[in-house]
């Protein structure tokens, strides 16, 4: 991240400068002469993957194997509904609404929100809960594979599962955000698609539409026109 190393570098010789005027090393605080590293709103434009290559992701899932089974819920649940890692740890089976065919999502600051159940989601956790599952007094959706059968422990498991994904599918990888990668690449497939930014700001559940407004970045094609 190039705006965090320049960030942290002008803070780092800003309190050098000022240590030295308190030391009496120099005559002034030459602090005040080191600027301040601006951070733009939207200025950055979000990664993401085509379509073909979040196919290749799913694929790398073995469903014969129960991990593969639990990583491939994972995975759908990311790329078909764009939930966000702490939302995927979040669940649980209460929160399926099999008759309905929705799912009932724990969202930022307390909120809930009611998403459609799509058909190859509902398999996909279906096979998962009924084949997987150990027993356990967790109502988690997805449990720790390795130890105790507990919930996964934060969205870092979730992210785990993506990068892992990603590496097996031969594309990059990111220590931080690997899950919301693919959240950023169905709200670029949507707006791509001609979809509205009211209707991807819907989806992802944003509070604001200035938030959803970054995706307007990625269609290449209309801004190229």
């Amino acid at each position: 991240r190039a705006f965090e190393s320049v960030r942290l570098l002008a803070a780092a010789l800003r309190s050098l400068l000022h240590f030295l005027f308190l030391r009496g090393e120099t005559a002034q605080d030459l602090a005040v002469a080191v600027p301040t590293v601006r951070r733009w709103s939207l200025a950055r434009v979000p990664s993401f993957l085509s379509p073909e290559e979040v196919e290749r992701v799913l694929a790398t899932a073995d469903r014969t194997t129960e991990h593969g089974r639990r990583d491939y819920a994972v995975l759908l649940l990311l790329a078909r509904l764009g939930l966000r890692a702490g939302e995927v740890t979040a669940l649980e089976i209460g929160d399926i609404h099999w008759r309905a065919a929705e799912i009932v999502v724990r969202g930022k600051g307390r909120e809930f929100a009611r998403l459609p159940l799509l058909a190859d989601v509902g398999e996909a956790l279906s096979l998962h809960l009924q084949g997987n599952r150990r027993f356990s007094t967790s109502r988690r959706v997805f449990l720790c594979k390795t130890g105790p059968s507990i919930g996964f422990t934060g969205p870092s498991a979730v992210s785990c599962v993506v990068r892992a994904a990603l590496i097996k599918a031969g594309l990059r990888s990111s220590r931080r955000g690997a899950a919301h990668l693919l959240r950023h690449s169905l709200a670029t497939r949507m707006i791509r698609q001609g979809a509205s930014l009211a209707q991807i700001s819907e989806v992802l559940r944003h509070r604001s539409l200035v938030t959803t407004q970054i995706y307007t970045k990625v269609d290449f094609e209309t801004l190229r026109g």
